[in-house]
């Protein structure tokens, strides 16, 4: 596998990305397991997510995936998309982006966020 440097961080990323879109929904949590198994394997350790990809089940499924293995991967995640019913649940007001990341965290069992897309 191919890195390069996210831009001036100094943190490597595989030229790959895996989208996890899927994790949840059309990829069962055990087909999300091989999925990312299978790009652990081939040196993938650039990973996409979404708080509202699955209703959030994506980032539990990563989560729990990368739990031994966090510091070796480097996970986005994205805040705008609506994620509840209430008025306030979607855009990039602080309210929401506090809400959001809160519970992105939380989802991914990790105390931090590498990437935080708007």
């Amino acid at each position: 596998m191919d890195y390069k440097l996210l831009g001036s961080t100094g943190v490597k990323v595989s030229r790959l990305c895996m989208g996890t879109m899927t994790f949840g929904k059309e990829a069962d949590k055990a087909a999300s397991a091989s999925i990312f198994r299978r790009c652990r394997d081939v040196g993938i350790n650039f990973f996409d997510c979404a708080n509202n990809y699955a209703g959030g089940e994506a980032e539990r499924i990563l989560g729990e995936l990368i739990h031994d293995c966090r510091g070796e991967v480097v996970i986005t995640t994205k805040v705008f998309r609506r994620v509840g019913a209430d008025i306030n649940a979607r855009g990039t007001s602080r309210r929401h982006i506090m809400a959001s990341v809160e519970e992105s965290l939380r989802r991914l069992k990790t105390d931090y966020i590498d990437i935080y897309f708007c």
